[in-house]
């Protein structure tokens, strides 16, 4: 299977500028100016840049810009390796990134969803995986990036498998904000939970119970779809009335699962909810020790498929960045004006026109009578 991106087979195979300047303003929207870097000396890795201004100049407001960057990676050692080196070694590895990241200015930064281990949850295992949660706000995976945000006076998403000690030691798959001071701002828990394929993820743990939270922070107020919920659509809604100008969706999903879905969801929850929305999946593939079955009578295997990379970030205007690569670590790195956001709801009247007290009354009434 080819493992190029859309944009370089593309490239690979239009080679009149002005026919493959057009095919990518159709793809895209328009052409975003790109950022200039710093070098970078890791390997397997690539780290792009692009500037999303507003196209309209306001005489009232000055510009609300941030920089926003998105990390996907592989894990570092084999999953039949001691759990502490695994973590250990993936902990090494990002923190060179984030500090990377740094020096490209990048202000809010969001890693992908368990970050700091290998997606096991195919494997209905319990043990060793379970060993990865951990406390989110004690935890050693917040220890670390709370020291680095305060560092760096940068905010840091970060999607763990949460141990929560005070509630009978329950999981909970989970995102930490951390603020630019390195303190722990809040943590929303995933609210849709997949049982597709060999995603049985509530073998672990629930639907979560934070609801939709925004969190204000110092660069702009943010919100997590975590992974499955960017396929329901009043999971982003949601997150957009209660204020976010930026949701990340941290991610680890496979080509044979939803690849063709990926390009859509996360766009069109940019342009249905006037805010800009960050889409980020892991790349590699992962064997575990002990094959599986995905109960769809196939045979047992030891992997769910290559995951597929492809971050990528969208305007509220529906214009949106190339994707990252499909199996390299990658860092994607965009200066947004947040004044988008609303210059979107005064020209679509999306917000204006939603009709949400007709909705809401008419879901009332489906919910109590369960749909008959």
């Amino acid at each position: 299977m080819s493992r190029l991106t859309l944009e370089q087979i593309l490239e690979k195979n239009i080679t009149q500028n002005e026919e493959l300047s057009e095919v990518k303003r159709i793809l895209y929207g328009r052409d975003l100016p790109s950022l200039l870097l710093p070098e970078w000396k890791f390997e397997n890795f690539e780290a792009r840049g692009f500037q999303i201004d507003c196209t309209i100049s306001e005489e009232l407001r000055d510009s609300r810009y941030v920089c926003v960057g998105l990390l996907q990676h592989s894990i570092v050692l084999p999953t039949t390796e001691p759990i502490e080196n695994q973590r250990n070694a993936i902990y090494k590895k990002i923190e060179s990134y984030i500090n990377y990241a740094a020096t490209a200015k990048v202000e809010i930064l969001c890693l992908q969803e368990a970050w700091n281990m290998p997606f096991a949850f195919c494997t209905r295992e319990k043990y060793p995986w379970c060993e990865f949660a951990e406390d989110a706000e004690t935890g050693p995976s917040t220890l670390l990036l709370s020291r680095l945000a305060e560092q760096h006076k940068m905010v840091i998403i970060s999607p763990i498998l949460e141990r929560d000690f005070a509630d009978g030691d329950t999981i909970w798959n989970s995102s930490v904000v951390i603020d630019a001071d390195g303190k722990v701002l809040g943590k929303h828990r995933k609210n849709h939970i997949p049982r597709v394929g060999d995603f049985n993820e509530s073998t672990y743990y629930m639907e979560g119970n934070t609801g939709h939270p925004v969190f204000n922070t110092r660069y702009g107020r943010i919100a997590i779809n975590i992974c499955y919920g960017r396929h329901h659509p009043l999971n982003w809604l949601m997150f957009g009335l209660n204020g976010a100008e930026i949701v990340f969706n941290p991610s680890a999903t496979i080509g044979k699962l939803s690849e063709h879905m990926w390009p859509i969801e996360a766009r069109c929850a940019a342009i249905a909810n006037s805010y800009y929305t960050c889409a980020i999946n892991r790349v590699g593939t992962e064997l575990f020790p002990h094959k599986f079955t995905s109960g769809d009578g196939g045979e047992a295997h030891n992997d769910l498929g290559p995951f597929y990379g492809s971050t990528y970030i969208t305007a509220p205007d529906g214009s949106r960045t190339p994707g990252l690569s499909r199996e390299k670590d990658g860092l994607l790195i965009a200066k947004l004006d947040l004044n988008v956001c609303r210059q979107m709801k005064d020209i679509w009247g999306f917000r204006m026109t939603q009709r949400l007290d007709m909705y809401a009354k008419e879901l009332a009434e489906h919910v109590k009578h369960d749909g008959k």
